[in-house]
């Protein structure tokens, strides 16, 4: 089994533009499209059997309608292959993220991503700690963690998310720190979170990905592409690449992710 742990969805008509800015926020040329389609037709040619999909709100409007969205695929997406988990998005701005949480929960998603380079506003800003509150032991979170460019993610405020809430099931995706690997690590080697290694490996290189997923331990990482910025066949080719034991590999690829979704 293969789940995909970290992919991004847009609707058909907005994708194109979506894609577009995520190129121009990231300065790197995007190699899909964006739509479920082109998602679901990597995943059968790879052999991937499941994706976790999502979306991050830029606006506080944004947020019941990229939720509803997520939720419709999900649900469209039964009995089909490969299978979509869905996970919610939040925004510090919205007003009564209590009920919106409890309406993530009723819609049957996972939890949340927030990307907060994109979202604008910092992990630990005192309005997103009220949230993790009420997400704390009962919903996964997703972050984009570590941008170089900017403060918003940077993995001090994550370590921070993380003591305040030690029964959060935080994911910090890209190794803890997109362009910041190597800082992640004075953050997070002894902290309780989980990793995926979406757009990473072709930074880091494969000799300090298997590196980074050693120090960690392989039951702290999860297999994620990043599309649509990365081709998810094309990123399982490259990780399984990795000189990694099967059971390291066996963990990374499936086993954490259900035990982090509650199936395993």
């Amino acid at each position: 089994m293969v789940i995909d742990f970290h992919s991004h969805i847009y609707p058909d008509k907005i994708a194109a533009r979506a894609v577009e800015n995520i190129g121009e926020f990231y300065r790197i040329p995007m190699a899909c499209d964006g739509t479920v389609a082109n998602l679901a037709a990597s995943g059968l040619r790879g052999g991937i059997d499941r994706f976790v999909v999502f979306s991050a709100a830029a606006a506080p409007a944004q947020v019941p309608v990229i939720n509803d969205y997520i939720a419709s695929v999900v649900k469209e997406r039964e009995g089909k292959s490969p299978a979509f988990t869905g996970l919610g998005t939040l925004h510090r701005d919205m007003e009564d993220p209590a009920s919106e949480i409890e309406r993530i929960a009723r819609l049957g998603l996972k939890g949340i991503k927030l990307h907060p380079d994109m979202q604008k506003f910092d992990i630990d800003d005192k309005k997103m700690m009220d949230m993790y509150a009420l997400l704390e032991g009962r919903m996964i979170a997703v972050f984009h963690t570590g941008d170089y460019r900017y403060g918003f993610s940077h993995p001090a405020r994550l370590a921070r998310v993380l003591d305040a809430f030690p029964r959060l099931t935080a994911v910090a995706a890209h190794f803890g720190g997109w362009s910041l690997h190597d800082l992640a690590l004075e953050y997070f080697r002894n902290r309780s979170c989980y990793f995926d290694v979406s757009s990473s490996i072709p930074y880091t290189g494969r000799e300090r990905a298997l590196e980074l997923i050693r120090i960690y331990g392989a039951e702290r990482i999860l297999f994620g592409s990043d599309f649509p910025m990365w081709d998810p066949a094309s990123c399982l080719d490259e990780f399984n690449s990795l000189r990694l034991r099967d059971d390291e590999r066996e963990l990374i690829l499936y086993k954490n992710a259900l035990r982090i979704l509650g199936e395993g």
